[in-house]
């Protein structure tokens, strides 16, 4: 079964549900903050993702961190990633989709959600 891992708040998280649940797709729901990941999925997420592509840092909450947080990550750190995800879950990029047969994606792109649709036994 799909997880997809999400933000309730966040637009594109609603777009790409709603692409999923058109396609009749079943898929596990992860809210970020209400749910929160432990550190094994963080560390699964960032081997598969990289740091640099699950940390958002066009969001919000990267702007908001100081400077010293940022540079934490500055040689990707991989405990640096999961202790900045774990205290602050809006900056992981969203949404985040895994599964069986399929490499986990960050972010969404209808293209790319057709394509993945097409390939799902």
């Amino acid at each position: 079964m799909l997880t997809f891992i999400g933000l309730k708040s966040c637009d594109t998280c609603r777009k790409a549900r709603r692409h999923l649940d058109n396609a009749g797709l079943e898929y596990r729901y992860i809210d970020v903050k209400a749910d929160g990941l432990d550190t094994a999925t963080l560390t699964q997420l960032i081997e598969a993702l990289g740091v640099d592509t699950l940390i958002n840092r066009r969001s919000t909450t990267w702007r908001q961190l100081d400077d010293t947080e940022k540079a934490r990550l500055a040689d990707n750190d991989t405990q640096a990633a999961i202790e900045l995800l774990s205290t602050h879950p809006s900056l992981m990029k969203r949404p985040v989709l895994t599964g069986p047969n399929v490499d986990a994606r960050a972010g969404y792109l209808a293209d790319d959600y057709d394509t993945l649709i097409d390939h799902i036994p």
